[in-house]
């Protein structure tokens, strides 16, 4: 037994110096999507809404920060990734948007099981930064659609797309372009959604 004691002991340690020469995994920089202040836009509705995440492709639907550098070839910056994944990121801030308009005030989630009078769902079919040439745009392409609660009718849909310039390279400066263009977005789509629910509910 005594003979034992130090060949486990040398045992453990070279286990120890092989873990230290083991690579290490990359840091990475957690962005959030970021919201500009927004002011109450009017009167508020009677109806209820429940905001899904959108469907997306396998890629969209992960926390990378999605980039299309040519062509058809699409990757993810290195060492960057968001905070949520990109379904997720885009429906919370759409929440935020309607929170903060302040007209649709019965509000909920995917997450929860309650009851809603119309639903806003549909697919993320572009949530990445663009190269063209020299310049960069952050592009987010959603096809929306407002659905009955009831009886999970399609009450309206419609495609919106943002395209906002990036003045640099880097991620940060990227991350800030979409913030830019979700704020764009968030305007677009709160207002269409306010209109076709009104419009919805006087049928």
């Amino acid at each position: 037994m005594k003979r034992a004691c130090p060949m486990i002991a040398l045992a453990a340690l070279a286990l120890v110096s092989a873990c230290s020469i083991l690579p290490k995994a990359d840091p990475s920089d957690v962005y959030r999507l970021a919201a500009s202040p927004t002011a109450t836009q009017g009167t508020a509705v009677a109806w209820s809404l429940r905001v899904t995440k959108p469907q997306a492709s396998e890629f969209l639907d992960s926390p990378r920060i999605a980039v299309v550098p040519k062509g058809d070839l699409i990757s993810s910056y290195a060492n960057a990734r968001w905070s949520d994944p990109s379904p997720v990121l885009l429906r919370n801030r759409l929440l935020d948007g309607f929170q903060r308009d302040g007209r649709v005030t019965l509000l909920s989630t995917d997450d929860t099981n309650l009851q809603s009078d119309y639903e806003l769902g549909g697919q993320l079919q572009a949530f990445q930064s663009e190269y063209h040439g020299s310049t960069v745009e952050v592009v987010i392409r959603l096809d929306a659609r407002l659905v009955r609660g009831s009886d999970q009718r399609i009450v309206a849909s419609r495609r919106f797309e943002v395209r906002q310039p990036v003045e640099d390279t880097q991620v940060p400066a990227v991350v800030a372009g979409f913030g830019l263009a979700g704020d764009q977005l968030n305007r677009q789509v709160v207002d269409w959604v306010v209109v076709q629910g009104n419009s919805a509910a006087k049928r």
